[in-house]
């Protein structure tokens, strides 16, 4: 390296910072540092000015991922106890909450602490489908499903579904199925608790 602007504009300290340097060049930085001040205030620009681009360009987490492994580690765990795999039947457009009333009526499978958020119960699983029981404080962020048709049953609270550009008013008793390929999103419009009975069947 012939100077400090070499060594500056070369990108060795971009990749120091990201941690993507060589051990030789991570020595030549370092040692670079110690003799120069303004090699020192250039990765101190470039640490800050990353920083800046990622908080940026993070994407919130999906507020439902979290619920959905807990509930499936809880539905494990339930099913290593003895529980007996669920078959809940298939949501159709006249179903109605008496159809889940096995599980809806179970003190196990109700809600039995504060909810911040999403909270969700398996009730029955198989390779093809997934039944479970879910609270909703805020809503869902949109998503579209490519595989798998969502279908929802409002137990509980009202909501609005927006599907494309269509807004569906849900309130208890409705029943909802998102099609394939089609953004979808689900906002919570009662001061409590949105439940619901929500399907994912392998498309």
């Amino acid at each position: 390296m012939t100077s400090i602007n070499d060594l500056i504009e070369s990108g060795i300290l971009e990749m120091y910072v990201l941690g993507h340097a060589t051990p030789e060049e991570v020595a030549l930085v370092e040692r670079e540092t110690a003799l120069h001040e303004e090699v020192r205030k250039e990765i101190e620009a470039i640490s800050v000015s990353l920083e800046k681009y990622a908080k940026s360009n993070a994407a919130a987490p999906d507020p439902t991922v979290k619920p959905f492994l807990m509930a499936t580690i809880d539905y494990m765990e339930r099913l290593k106890a003895g529980e007996v795999p669920g078959n809940p039947p298939e949501l159709q457009m006249n179903s109605t909450a008496a159809d889940y009333a096995q599980w809806l009526e179970r003190e196990d499978l109700k809600l039995n602490e504060p909810l911040t958020d999403v909270k969700a119960n398996i009730i029955g699983y198989t390779p093809t489908v997934l039944t479970a029981i879910v609270w909703l404080t805020a809503g869902a962020p949109p998503e579209t499903h490519t595989d798998e048709l969502e279908k929802f049953l409002i137990l509980e609270g009202t909501c609005d579904i927006t599907i494309g550009d269509h807004i569906h008013s849900m309130k208890p008793g409705d029943v909802l199925f998102i099609p394939l390929h089609v953004s979808h999103n689900i906002r919570v419009t009662s001061n409590h608790p949105c439940k619901v009975i929500l399907q994912r069947i392998a498309a």
